[in-house]
């Protein structure tokens, strides 16, 4: 891969590392399902001239889609930020969404692994166990659960979308954006009493925080990502973002306070190993694998 291309992908683990910082900042003064629909909300002006209409029988799936990844995984997945009150574990518990993916992949569409993968699977699961055991964790045991879940949301939404036809990435975010919009302010008015003072007394920190969740780590993280992939197999590009939740919990120790312990290092460990092993053998296999990504 050229010089250029990895200096790219070090910036897209910037930027998506950088988004578990901004995030936690803002979700201070912005509750999670709030701040997921005005991150989408932004997304979806800036979207919408790309949006493509989706070819016949492919509403469902879009809308399905759009509701994994954007409304349940995006709002869980920011809901456990805010309850974990580190950055570490949230960044690699998120991960777990690559074997959940390969599992999900292999049940519904008939997908084969070898044992090497099994093995990443196992290695993964494993980690996240371990690391639920380190004393930072165990303060907030709530928010792995939660970031479990938001996972498997984003699993489900990942093999879906391999359905999705002529839809270009932009395109298909666009929707998820539009389509998410509405029902993540429907959650916060329903289940976030606060929301509305929020939205009024929210800060710089608060709105920076939405503004960058947005525009660099949807647009520009995903964009440059989007370029890189029409460059390179997926499965070359994939490895190399796994870089974003270490350089999240780097950030986390330098501007958050988080104290990681040896079990949420061995742990982390564990799980980023076995996302990496399951890339590699996607390499192998030449099948595309899910990309890191970002809270």
């Amino acid at each position: 891969m050229p010089a250029r291309d990895i200096a790219i992908l070090l910036l897209i683990c910037a930027a998506w590392a950088g988004n578990f910082l901004t995030s936690a900042f803002a979700l201070r003064e912005i509750p999670p399902f709030l701040f997921t629909g005005l991150r989408l909300a932004l997304l979806s002006v800036l979207l919408i001239p790309f949006l493509q209409r989706p070819a016949p029988g492919q509403w469902p799936r879009l809308v399905t889609v759009a509701l994994c990844n954007g409304v349940l995984h995006f709002g869980l997945s920011f809901w456990a930020l805010k309850a974990a009150g580190n950055l570490a574990s949230p960044a690699i518990v998120m991960q777990s969404y690559v074997p959940m993916a390969a599992l999900l992949a292999w049940f519904a569409l008939g997908e084969r692994f070898g044992w090497r993968t099994g093995a990443g699977i196992a290695v993964s699961f494993a980690g996240v166990l371990v690391l639920g055991f380190d004393p930072l964790v165990l303060q907030r045991p709530e928010s792995v659960v939660v970031m479990l879940i938001s996972a498997a949301f984003l699993a489900l939404g990942t093999v879906l979308m391999r359905g999705l036809v002529g839809q270009s990435l932009f395109s298909a975010q666009g929707w998820t954006a539009v389509l998410g919009v509405g029902p993540l302010f429907a959650i916060s008015f329903a289940f976030e009493p606060d929301a509305a003072a929020a939205f009024a007394g929210a800060s710089w920190i608060g709105w920076g925080g939405v503004a960058y969740s947005a525009l660099v780590s949807s647009l520009l993280g995903h964009g440059l990502y989007y370029t890189l992939i029409q460059r390179h197999p997926v499965a070359v590009v994939t490895p190399w973002l796994l870089l974003a939740p270490v350089g999240a919990v780097i950030l986390g120790m330098l501007f958050w306070g988080d104290r990681p312990g040896p079990r949420l290092f061995v742990g982390g460990a564990m799980v980023l190993g076995g996302v990496l092993v399951i890339a590699l053998r996607a390499k192998t296999r030449h099948r595309p694998a899910p990309p890191a990504s970002d809270a």
